[in-house]
């Protein structure tokens, strides 16, 4: 088998017991280190990686140069126990080395690797729940050190635990400057006529330093509870550096590299662009290629997907674990976000929705109530919303493109529906997908949210649909949440259900709730013992 390569250096996650014998916890990092030739380009060159086995399983995992004849392999074990390796290279030096760790249970914050659970949903591989509450920090690794650090401390108090994130630095309205680290050794930087820098770069050598800083970045945030979905391609480089633009071969080549460096780490997720269809140098029918290049490196089979402009990608394919969707309709009225979940039968993430902000474009200016309420739609649909915020009244740092500090109003309230999320039973659906898209439940129906949206009432007669719903003479409490305010107030109350009546079931005494006239109103609705 051939193995690939690519360039880092790193911390080892790993303890040593008495005897010396190194250990890592399940789904951390065992790193292999080897001094290896420099001459010509080891990038290119040399090849190396190594088979990983406990005795029951095999796990073929590909290494990269790492610059400083150093080169690098990275394991994440995935099953507890001793495991051997042995190194598989085409340089002699590098070639059938052996080695062995124990692989120990993991530590109270390291639940693994998140997956996709009940068909639409997640878990972490150790079996708890995943509700993904994400941001958009686009551009955050391309930063000053100081203003890296002031994001993550605006993280660490943020409801957020997932991150949008670019591999290559971003060039758009916003974010315009240079970063500190690039990607490839440059070869050359002059000016044009206009003044305008221009780059030329050896695509053949990748620069360590770029990939350490993200390396470490990406850590930072599993120390935070987050998880890194890792954006690959995207199309705002404009002709900056070029980037968009290194052709399939060398696409490949990073992809690869790329991969290797990062498949170990636990909290990262791929996405194979953002807006795909905005990249115009590289055709439609190569991002297959580009997908299975990721999926085919990585041996842990992280989450996957693609993110689109205009036009949505044909995201019923294998190689993709979950949807990501920019479409902001989707979550601005009932009824809406579950109809693509109805057609791709995966998880679904509406990854951009707009941003709540004060920027003239469209796209930037939600308030905190519009930002609030695409995720109340799109939870109550049983799907999963992202947030981004673009005020420009911060000064040069607008969070969704470079962080910073959050100002807007939504993050709290974001932070509110997910304590709500993480206190049920279970993740959501809609209870009556075709008639009710007010009313979600749980799989055991003991569990009910009722949301009202924009929509004001005095009251509401306690009523839940026939689908899916509780039997006759089951009781119930009732809390009245006030989504916008973020305070729950229990009813005095207790509801008994009747026989249904069509498809609705009522109390046995036809009971309603007096409500306040205001917007943003729900309704938690449990079983009571």
């Amino acid at each position: 088998m051939k193995f690939f390569f690519t360039v880092c250096a790193f911390v080892l996650f790993t303890t040593f017991s008495a005897s010396g014998h190194e250990q890592v916890e399940r789904w951390e990092r065992f790193e292999v280190t080897l001094a290896g030739p420099q001459d010509g380009n080891p990038f290119a060159d040399v090849t190396i990686g190594a088979e990983f086995t406990n005795g029951k399983e095999k796990v073929k995992v590909a290494g990269f140069y790492d610059g400083g004849g150093k080169y690098k392999i990275r394991f994440m074990p995935q099953q507890i126990g001793n495991w051997k390796y042995k190194t598989v290279s085409n340089s002699k030096i590098l070639n059938g080395k052996t080695g062995s760790f124990t692989c120990i249970a993991p530590g109270k914050d390291n639940h693994g690797p998140v997956q996709v659970a009940d068909t639409y949903h997640f878990k972490y591989a150790d079996g708890k729940r995943y509700y993904p509450f994400g941001t958009t920090l686009y551009a955050w690794t391309h930063q000053p050190p100081a203003l890296e650090e002031i994001t993550l401390k605006t993280l660490a108090n943020a409801p957020f635990n997932k991150v949008r994130m670019c591999v290559f630095p971003k060039y758009y309205s916003h974010v315009e400057n240079e970063p500190p680290f690039y990607p490839f050794v440059k070869k050359s930087e002059s000016k044009d006529a206009k003044g305008k820098i221009r780059f030329e770069w050896d695509v053949s050598r990748f620069e360590p330093a770029f990939f350490e800083h993200l390396e470490k970045r990406i850590d930072d945030l599993k120390k935070l509870g987050i998880e890194a979905d890792v954006i690959i391609f995207h199309p705002y480089d404009k002709g900056r550096w070029g980037f968009d633009s290194l052709g399939k071969e060398n696409d490949l080549k990073y992809i690869r590299y790329l991969t290797a460096r990062l498949s170990s780490f636990r909290n990262v997720w791929w996405s194979i662009a953002n807006e795909f269809d905005y990249v115009k140098t590289k055709p439609r029918e190569d991002w297959d290629a580009y997908t299975k290049a990721v999926v085919n490196s990585d041996p842990y089979r992280h989450l996957c997907s693609i993110h689109n402009g205009s036009v949505y990608y044909d995201l019923w394919k294998p190689e993709f674990t979950h949807v990501s969707i920019q479409n902001g309709s989707t979550v601005e009225d009932f009824g809406r976000a579950i109809l693509l979940k109805d057609v791709f039968f995966k998880p679904m993430i509406y990854d951009e929705v707009c941003y709540e902000g004060d920027l003239q474009q469209r796209w930037g200016h939600l308030s905190g109530e519009e930002m609030t309420e695409a995720f109340w739609q799109g939870v109550i649909a049983g799907t999963y919303v992202t947030h981004g915020e673009t005020y420009s009244n911060v000064g040069d740092t607008i969070f969704w493109a470079k962080g910073g500090r959050l100002t807007g109003s939504s993050p709290a309230r974001i932070g509110f529906l997910r304590k709500i999320l993480e206190e049920s039973p279970g993740p959501l659906e809609l209870a009556d997908p075709w008639k009710d898209h007010h009313t979600a439940t749980t799989a055991d129906s003991s569990y009910y949210l009722v949301y009202f949206g924009k929509k004001m009432q005095p009251e509401w007669t306690f009523n839940l649909p026939k689908k899916a719903g509780p039997k006759a003479g089951q009781k119930f409490k009732v809390e009245l949440i006030d989504t916008w305010n973020m305070t729950i107030q229990t009813l005095p109350e207790i509801f008994e259900t009747d026989e249904p009546v069509d498809y609705r079931i009522f109390d046995k005494e036809r009971r309603a709730i007096r409500l306040p006239m205001k917007p943003y109103l729900a309704l938690r609705i449990t079983a009571y013992q």
